[in-house]
C-alpha cells in the first residue's frame, strides 16, 4: 500500500512546485523599471538626479583624463631644443618652439624666456606663476567630481529613506499585510541607495586617479623649472 502511495506523493509534490514556481515566475520577471515606476514619484525624482550626477561624472573625468594625459606626454628633445637656442643667442627661435609646444612646460618656459634680462628671481617668481595658473587649469572640475563622489550616496540614502517612509504609511493603511508587501516597499527604497553608491564608488575612484595623474604633470612641469633656471645661469 505504502510504496504504491509513494509515487503518488512525489507527483503530488513535484505539481505543487511547479504551480509555486509559475505562482513566482511573474513577479521574478517583474524588471528593474517596472519597480522604479511603482516606488513613486520621489524615488523617480531621485533616481533621476542620480543619473544625471552619473553623467556629469563620466564626463568631467573623460574630459580631464585626456587633458591630463595630454599634459604630461614627455617631449624629451624640448629642452635640449631651448638649451641650443639659448646657448646660440636665438631667443626668437626657443620663443617660436615654446609657441608651437601645446604642454604646460612650454608656456612656462616662454614666460622666463620673455623676462630674460631681469633678475633670475624676477623669472623664477614669473615662471612659477604661470606654473600655478597651469596646475589650475589642470585641476579644473576635480571638486566637482568629488563633491559627486560624496553627494550621490547621500542622495540615495535620502531616498532610501523617504522610500521607506512612504512603504511603512502604505502598509499602516492596507487591510492586509503580506510579506511580498513589504518586501517590495524595502526593495524599491533600496534602489535609490545602491544606484548612489555605486555612482560615488565610480566618482572617487575616477578622482584619485586624476588627482594621481596632476600629481605626475606638477612632477614634470617642476623639473623642467629647476633645468630651465640652471640653464640661464649656465656662463655664455
Amino acid at each position: 500500500m505504502l510504496p504504491d502511495a509513494f509515487p503518488l506523493l512525489l507527483q503530488a509534490q513535484g505539481t505543487a512546485t511547479l504551480d509555486s514556481a509559475a505562482d513566482a515566475a511573474p513577479m521574478a520577471s517583474e524588471s528593474l523599471l517596472d519597480v522604479l515606476l511603482e516606488s513613486g514619484t520621489l524615488t523617480m525624482i531621485i533616481v533621476g538626479i542620480l543619473l544625471v550626477l552619473f553623467v556629469i561624472a563620466v564626463y568631467i573625468f573623460s574630459e580631464r583624463y585626456i587633458t591630463i594625459k595630454a599634459a604630461g606626454s614627455d617631449d624629451e628633445g624640448f629642452m635640449e631644443r631651448i638649451r641650443r637656442e639659448i646657448s646660440t643667442g636665438n631667443m626668437a627661435n626657443a620663443r617660436a618652439l615654446c609657441t608651437t609646444t601645446d604642454s604646460p612646460v612650454a608656456r612656462m618656459v616662454d614666460k622666463g624666456l620673455q623676462r630674460i634680462g631681469r633678475p633670475l628671481r624676477d623669472i623664477d617668481a614669473a615662471v612659477e606663476n604661470v606654473g600655478n595658473l597651469e596646475v589650475f587649469r589642470l585641476e579644473r572640475g576635480l571638486s566637482t567630481l568629488a563633491s559627486i563622489a560624496g553627494a550621490a550616496p547621500m542622495i540615495g540614502f535620502f531616498g532610501t529613506v523617504t522610500g521607506m517612509i512612504n512603504a511603512f504609511y502604505e502598509m499602516s493603511n492596507a487591510q492586509n499585510i503580506t510579506p511580498d508587501v513589504l518586501a517590495g516597499g524595502i526593495y524599491s527604497a533600496l534602489l535609490t541607495t545602491a544606484a548612489g553608491l555605486f555612482i560615488g564608488i565610480l566618482a572617487f575612484v575616477g578622482y584619485n586617479l586624476l588627482v594621481a595623474q596632476v600629481e605626475r604633470v606638477v612632477y614634470k612641469m617642476e623639473r623642467s623649472t629647476t633645468e630651465f633656471m640652471d640653464l640661464l645661469q649656465e656662463p655664455g
